[in-house]
């Protein structure tokens, strides 16, 4: 026996725009929710070799395997494999874009595959997987290329800090200019933080990116898991994954700063950690 599965979503946005932002691999981590890296290791024309790495599961494993696809940009198909099949004998997917209108596109995957004797799962129990998980990601895909098909053509695009609302939720005055919801980004987002004398910006982290922040003018105070340290205008600070940080201003005079973070969590949501209250981090610059 072997497994078979057939998925489609019908997505309304052009069968070109659906067919671009579902083909680029180095932004899968971003277009679906199960992949922590998609690192390309060959490319020649049609055809791309390259290494995907999930997030951890329920017991912590991780899986990564290279794959290999090969597009038909005059059929709108692409014919996948798995390289290196670990649990499986073998898995081939196929996938199909079909226009449904002039503005509206049915993607659709079928996979067939064995698993190996040795596998914790049989083809039923992957089979029931596939089906259970590819309806999540194809609704996360949909959601993202009808946003982009919304917005028009990605392009260059200048975004001023005005045409984006303030977020106060952790504190300060935080701006997130250029993302993926203003400028269609793939790889990270950036924008800029500013801090009037005794405002401070709560305690998080962040599970899935690197924060790179300069600042601009004025002082702050940077506490790193705990460890406070000071930032005088003109610095640039790099926070790594999964480090807590709160930025407080006890000078006297505005800081303003510009942030960078990248690469994307896999969704929005995802991509903050609080571990305190913005009251909690206000507490501390009042001391």
């Amino acid at each position: 026996m072997a497994g078979h599965t057939e998925n489609s979503v019908r997505i309304e946005a052009p069968l070109p725009l659906v067919w671009e932002m579902t083909n680029d691999v180095p932004s899968w981590t971003h277009l679906f929710t199960e992949y922590a890296r998609a690192e390309v290791l060959e490319q020649e024309g049609d055809r791309v070799l390259f290494r995907l790495t999930m997030h951890p599961d329920e017991n912590g494993q991780v899986w990564s395997w290279v794959s290999e696809r090969v597009l038909d940009p005059a059929a709108r198909t692409v014919t996948a494999r798995r390289v290196e099949t670990g649990p499986f004998a073998h898995m081939n997917i196929h996938w199909t874009y079909r226009e449904d209108g002039p503005d509206a596109t049915v993607m659709t995957w079928v996979q067939d595959f064995a698993m190996r004797p040795e596998a914790p799962v049989d083809d039923a129990a992957m089979t029931a997987r596939i089906n259970a998980n590819s309806p999540v990601q194809m609704a996360h895909i949909r959601q993202l290329v009808e946003a982009a098909a919304r917005r028009g053509p990605a392009g260059p695009r200048l975004v001023s800090t005005l045409e984006v609302p303030a977020n106060r939720r952790r504190g300060g005055d935080v701006r997130t200019v250029l993302s993926p919801g203003t400028v269609n980004s793939t790889s990270g987002f950036m924008g800029t933080v500013t801090l009037k004398p005794g405002e401070s910006v709560a305690e998080h982290y962040h599970p899935y990116s690197e924060e790179f922040l300069f600042l601009v003018s004025g002082s702050i105070t940077v506490d790193l898991d705990g460890e406070p340290s000071e930032l005088p205008s003109g610095t640039g600070l790099y926070v790594p994954i999964g480090t807590r940080h709160r930025l407080r201003n006890t000078g006297q005079e505005t800081a303003f700063g510009v942030f960078h973070l990248g690469p994307l969590a896999p969704r929005p949501e995802l991509g903050h950690v609080d571990t305190e209250t913005a009251a909690d981090a206000a507490r501390l610059v009042e001391r």
